[in-house]
């Protein structure tokens, strides 16, 4: 099978951001960071980034570019022979489905939520009203799924690589203008320094262990979500330097979106720990509430449409890739078949507030959502970049830091020295690892 490519490095970059920034940043960063405290949350969130997440995404893409294969097979390419790595590709490939299972959903509630504010049938909105609809949580998550499966039927620089440039672009434009509005609503700057300035007596180990779960979820980096754009970029460029890009325009729409979200809630006394639904309520308050709402309801979920697709895109590319490699199929018939196993899987979490809501996997009041949430966040990203670190880095039990230092480096920009190894070898594992304990045993199982 012909290897698909990228037609451009801005290609690479905005496609590669765009599976980093979505729902993660828009939608769950905002409510993590004021369930854990806000501005002690953001801090360690960032340190998160450039000691975890950074190191990383070079490996994961490195990988990715030197196999030049999709997740379930880029450790056969590399692996010693006789070694067992490429098992932990084939879980790469469930934790993508595993995402899609709760993330297409997401993208449905904010194609509904813009829906009615375009139509003018805002008021009255609720979130708690959208989420036990069956009938809502059904059609729109079948739109969403169709809308990302449909764009990728077509070859990657035709489809994917094409409309990601143009979503992604008009995504900052669009926070850039909902920031600046919602940073000079009445009291806003009250919510901004709630946000931006940290309170170190609220940080503990649960925020670290929020920050770093939160961190991997944002770059999608743990499960070869990374890997499979490495594989179709050239070596013109370093692998570091790339990463860099990338993370700083996944943080600064991270960053933006809470400018965004903490304003308006101290503007309109809106509860900031409200969890997953404190962007819409807080938002459809916020324009139901305000001269030309209905406009800037319909843009601000316009936005969130842009970033919440441009995740989907990202990821079931990756699912695609995978399927298609180990069937053989082309992308039209790979597209139908895994946007039908990714809708039907993904009505768990579409009906988990409804008609399967009887299904309760850890405390009471937990869902479908939070169970497949788990399995991702909680697990196969920060346990997938562990083990990324282990392959990279080891001689004997991998495929060894001087091959993957080679690959990483490969062209012009940034590059990693050997005197970064133990950050990569030793740092990296092991920090990951005790968080990762610790999350465990503090989690609130029942």
């Amino acid at each position: 099978m012909k290897r698909d490519q990228l037609g451009s490095r801005v290609g690479f970059i905005l496609l590669s951001a765009g599976c980093a920034i979505g729902c993660g940043n828009v939608w769950k960063f905002p409510w993590m960071c004021g369930k854990h405290g806000g501005g002690g949350f953001v801090l360690i969130y960032i340190l998160c980034l450039l000691l975890l997440g950074l190191p990383a995404m070079v490996m994961e893409f490195a990988m990715g570019r030197a196999s030049q294969a999709s997740p379930v097979h880029m450790y056969h390419k590399l692996e010693k022979p006789g070694q067992k790595w490429h098992i932990h590709g084939y879980i790469c490939f469930v934790g993508n489905i595993c995402l899609m299972a709760f993330y297409t959903v997401v993208t449905g509630w904010m194609m509904y939520y813009f829906a009615r504010f375009l139509s003018g049938t805002s008021m009255g909105l609720s979130f708690e009203g959208m989420i036990t609809s069956p009938g809502v949580n059904v059609l729109f998550l079948a739109l969403a799924v169709a809308i990302g499966f449909a764009v990728l039927t077509f070859d990657i620089q035709k489809g994917l690589e094409k409309i990601s440039k143009y979503m992604m672009l008009l995504l900052l434009v669009l926070m850039l203008v909902l920031a600046i509005k919602s940073v000079t609503l009445p009291g806003g700057m009250k919510g901004l320094y709630f946000y931006l300035v940290p309170d170190f007596t609220a940080i503990n180990g649960k925020v670290i262990v929020g920050a770093m779960n939160q961190a991997f979820f944002t770059l999608s980096v743990g499960m070869g979500s990374m890997a499979i754009f490495g594989s179709y970029i050239g070596k013109e460029h370093s692998l570091a330097g790339e990463s860099v890009n990338i993370i700083i325009l996944d943080t600064f729409v991270a960053i933006v979106a809470g400018m965004i979200i903490f304003p308006a809630c101290t503007s309109f006394n809106i509860e900031v720990t409200s969890g997953p639904a404190l962007l819409f309520n807080t938002m459809a308050t916020v324009f139901n509430s305000m001269n030309g709402g209905r406009i800037w309801g319909s843009l601000f979920f316009l936005f969130m449409v842009f970033a919440a697709l441009s995740t989907e895109l990202a990821v079931c590319e990756n699912i695609l890739a995978c399927v298609r490699e180990i069937t053989g199929w082309n992308r039209k018939k790979g597209s139908l078949i895994c946007g039908i196993g990714i809708f039907l899987i993904s009505l768990t979490t579409a009906l988990g507030f409804s008609t399967l809501s009887g299904f309760t996997p850890f405390a009471k009041g937990s869902s479908w959502l939070d169970f497949w949430d788990f399995i991702v966040s909680n697990n196969i990203l920060p346990l997938g970049a562990l083990l990324f670190a282990i392959f990279c880095c080891s001689d004997r039990f991998g495929w060894g830091w001087d091959n993957f230092v080679a690959e990483a480096n490969a062209g012009k920009g940034i590059k990693i020295k050997n005197w970064m190894k133990p950050i990569f070898k030793y740092f990296v594992p092991l920090v990951t690892l005790g968080i990762y304990i610790y999350g465990l045993i503090t989690f609130n199982w029942k």
